[in-house]
């Protein structure tokens, strides 16, 4: 791991990019209060070249079953672009742009571009994976830690999903849609109309999580920290609901956070 890190700088907000770290957002402050749980493995990640739990760590690509390592026994998860070193390609004082070159053990060439864009009032976070090779599925999507608690009190979530993927016993979908049930989750929720989610911090902050993506997975069973992760599919995508990247069509995403105080942060 390098220990690089890109500081973006926009009015009162400051976000720090850690290419050397699996491309993460290692912290964002808005005010000088951090919003992000720190620490190596957390902030937040881009999850590619697939999001959430494969399980078993095998997927089909036509007639070929690809395995991946089993960092989640006994499922492998969120993909291999966390753990690797990324390359700066531009920095502004208000933005950045890092690749990562796909290698093994993912099967496929590729490269992975992570545009960052930070205003007074927003961050902008866009994944694009391209190749000039075989075509290959794949998903994207992003990992933040946000704290669950900034001093007052603690973070409420709120959104309206169409539906929820219905969670088997190994924490991967069963290929059912439920109708939403109320928390704590570790779930995959389905928004047709793109990932709307609202985290207010009462008295403090409300940020809101928006994506043209229609999946979020939403993680709040940690004392520490609450996780809205919006991506270009569920858990186990690749197996269930893969998307294709071909060297004439790459897979893109973006994520927008935007935020206003609610009060002395």
């Amino acid at each position: 791991m390098s220990n690089e890190e890109i500081t973006l700088t926009a009015g009162d907000a400051e976000a720090t990019v850690q290419p050397g770290n699996g491309g993460r957002i290692g912290g964002l402050r808005i005010g000088g209060v951090e919003l992000l749980r720190q620490g190596e493995r957390f902030g937040c990640f881009p999850m590619v070249p697939w999001c959430g739990r494969i399980r078993d760590g095998r997927f089909r690509d036509g007639g070929t079953v690809r395995q991946m390592p089993l960092n989640a026994p006994p499922n492998a998860i969120h993909g291999t672009a966390r753990d690797g070193v990324w390359k700066t390609a531009r920095t502004t004082e208000d933005g950045a742009v890092i690749t990562y070159d796909l290698v093994e053990p993912w099967p496929y060439s590729g490269r992975v571009t992570h545009r960052i864009a930070l205003t007074p009032r927003s961050l902008t976070l866009s994944l694009a994976v391209e190749t000039y090779e075989s075509s290959f599925p794949a998903q994207v999507g992003w990992h933040p830690w946000f704290h669950r608690n900034l001093g007052g009190e603690d973070v409420r979530v709120d959104f309206a999903p169409e539906w929820q993927e219905e969670r088997g016993p190994d924490h991967l979908p069963t290929g059912n849609r439920i109708a939403p049930a109320p928390g704590p989750w570790d779930d995959c929720f389905g928004m047709p109309g793109g990932v709307d989610v609202t985290l207010t911090w009462p008295g403090q902050l409300e940020l809101k999580v928006a994506s043209r993506e229609e999946w979020v997975v939403v993680y709040d069973e940690q004392e520490a920290a609450v996780c809205v992760e919006p991506q270009t599919g569920p858990p186990d995508g690749l197996n269930t609901l893969p998307r294709l990247v071909t060297p004439v069509e790459p897979l893109e995403a973006t994520t927008t956070w935007t935020w206003r105080t609610l009060g002395a942060l």
